[in-house]
């Protein structure tokens, strides 16, 4: 009478067990949880790459930097020239008093709303 009690209870269990296992798995292979898992990963991979891109990036920029003042240095070019100072460009329309515009694109635009466009 226990041995069949014991095998009784085990069967019990092992079948809990199982259809537990089985009801898992069967949740994560739901289309819902898959979508998760593959956007979860996906997420994660893209975060890797940005943070490998960023570091490479950094690393570029920090190899250039130290490559120009080399070159620098062996061509004795100054780091920081002195750039002259800006043109300025006096306006037609007033010559009396001038007034001075710094780009070289200089248009005018009329305002008389009687003209014909």
């Amino acid at each position: 009478m226990f041995r069949r009690t014991f095998w009784f209870t085990t069967g019990v269990a092992a079948g809990v067990w199982a259809t537990t296992k089985v009801n898992r798995k069967l949740k994560q292979l739901t289309p819902e949880s898959l979508a998760v898992a593959a956007a979860n990963k996906a997420l994660d991979a893209g975060q890797r790459i940005k943070d490998r891109a960023v570091g490479f990036a950094l690393d570029v920029r920090d190899n250039m930097a130290q490559r120009e003042a080399e070159l620098g240095d062996a061509l004795g070019i100054d780091a920081n020239p002195e750039l002259p100072a800006p043109r300025r460009y006096p306006a037609i329309e007033n010559r009396s008093n001038p007034k001075y515009v710094d780009d070289t694109t200089y248009q005018t635009y009329s305002y008389n709303r009687n003209e014909d466009h």
